[in-house]
């Protein structure tokens, strides 16, 4: 009779803590070897994790809805099917300290979009916790500390010390929402209190004007249905934030004329299709764009501190709109495929983040990302770049419309012709608008003249 640890993977290599969002067997399902027994949500991408073998899921030792670190043991498989299943977590000692640790911090995400000076409280009494299993306190400082480089960019941004912020994840780990929590509260100011009487007034009301929205309390009204937050469409809005405060927004448009590549997918529509693949308009974007991020490195880039990375892979991010929220899923070496390469990694990524199939690799590292609204009929938009990138490229509907066409005698008349908005929002920083109108005019003039051969 033998017993299999189902321990919480690790996300991608900054993530250090998931939440366990729903479990798909139940205690006493069989399950077979990788069939998936429970889903998970992390900053980066929501999953469902395989059996890592065949038996009887005999012990759950997470519920749904809480956070627990990478490698915490969340289950066990009883490989013997014929053995009797507990009906609730057994006292063994080693996972008693996981079980107990992981319900202390868990409501606190839940309640802390409201009464952010409740929480503050709180964490304090959980660094004392795992003191008492035999760590010392820098080894529970060194926890605290495992944050994501979000919310590491975020403290340094306000010159806070990550340590004095009152984390709520586990074991008093500290999020993006306790960094933005402390912003908001009179705790943020004290820093600056011993330097004059009227410094605290200066800082504090900018902080408090980024965080009242998230603050805002709405009553609803009757016979309104009132929906909480997914983690993912959480996560989502506390990014998108962050990179409205952080970068400096700026955005450029340009009209394309896609007849060429209307005559191209004409003719090689069946084609591809007869190999399986969708030949789609954003194919043929995302190739000229990746070859165009070649010859502008200032798009392909990040920033870091007072630094400007400039990245040498070309991994081009497509965003995925999802029922529950929002996905970036990222193409790597976008610049290295094919337009045919190209095709079938928009569709495969695509199908796999809407069936939670995506894996941890397939949403990291990307350097460009570009949305796709004209597919649901926008005209153009101003996306928000995802950090740390420096661009997002934004594709408009792509529709038949008038347009003035000059023949090569130099007369003019007046045509059909299919055309669509692309806009891009970039950086300030580091991507001037010169720099930013090249590579747009740099990616207008492939599409309008796109080679047949490279089909």
């Amino acid at each position: 009779m033998a017993r299999i640890d189902v321990i919480m993977p690790q996300m991608g290599e900054s993530i250090v803590e998931g939440t366990l969002s729903t479990w798909i067997k139940k205690a006493g399902d069989e399950v077979k070897r990788d069939e998936p027994i429970f889903e998970i949500s992390t900053d980066k991408v929501d999953a469902e994790i395989p059996s890592p073998s065949a038996g009887i899921l005999a012990e759950i030792l997470v519920q749904e809805g809480e956070t627990v670190e990478v490698n915490t043991v969340v289950a066990r498989i009883e490989t013997d099917s014929s053995a009797a299943v507990a009906a609730a977590p057994s006292a063994e000692p080693a996972p008693a300290p996981a079980v107990e640790a992981a319900p202390a911090p868990a409501p606190a995400p839940t309640a802390s979009p409201t009464p952010s000076p409740a929480t503050a409280p709180a964490p304090p009494t959980s660094p004392p916790a795992p003191a008492s299993v035999g760590a010392e306190e820098s080894a529970d400082e060194r926890l605290r500390r495992k944050s994501t480089p979000l919310v590491r960019k975020m403290a340094a941004e306000h010159d806070l010390d990550i340590s004095t912020i009152p984390g709520t994840g586990h074991a008093g780990r500290v999020t993006k929402n306790d960094v933005l929590q402390f912003l908001e509260s009179p705790a943020a100011a004290a820093p600056a209190a011993p330097a004059a009487p009227a410094a605290p007034a200066a800082p504090a009301a900018p902080a408090a004007a980024l965080a009242a929205p998230s603050a805002a309390i709405v009553d609803p009204w009757e016979e309104d249905r009132v929906e909480p937050w997914s983690r993912i469409r959480k996560l989502t809005a506390d990014h998108m934030i962050m990179s409205r405060r952080v970068s400096a927004h700026v955005q450029s448009f340009f009209e394309i004329d896609y007849t060429a590549i209307v005559d191209i997918r004409r003719r090689k529509k069946a084609e591809y299709a007869e190999r399986g693949v969708n030949l789609t308009y954003l194919a043929f974007i995302t190739k000229s764009a990746a070859e165009c991020l070649r010859r502008h490195p200032a798009i392909n880039a990040a920033v870091s501190g007072e630094s400007t990375i400039f990245r040498h892979d070309i991994n081009v991010g497509m965003a995925v709109a999802l029922d529950w929220g929002l996905i970036v899923p990222v193409i790597k070496h976008a610049d290295e495929l094919s337009l045919i390469g190209i095709a079938r990694a928009i569709n495969d990524l695509g199908t796999r983040a809407r069936e939670k199939k995506l894996l941890p690799d397939e949403v990291q590292r990307g350097t460009f990302t570009i949305t796709n609204p004209g597919g649901l009929g926008s005209y153009a938009g101003t996306p928000i770049i995802n950090q740390p990138q420096v661009a997002i490229l934004g594709v408009g509907a792509i529709e038949k419309r008038p347009a003035v066409i000059t023949h090569p005698d130099g007369t003019d008349s007046l045509g059909i012709r299919t055309k669509g908005m692309l806009s891009m929002s970039y950086d300030h920083r580091v991507v001037d608008g010169a720099d930013g109108d090249r590579f747009l005019a740099d990616l207008k003039s492939m599409l309008e003249n796109y080679p047949d051969e490279a089909t």
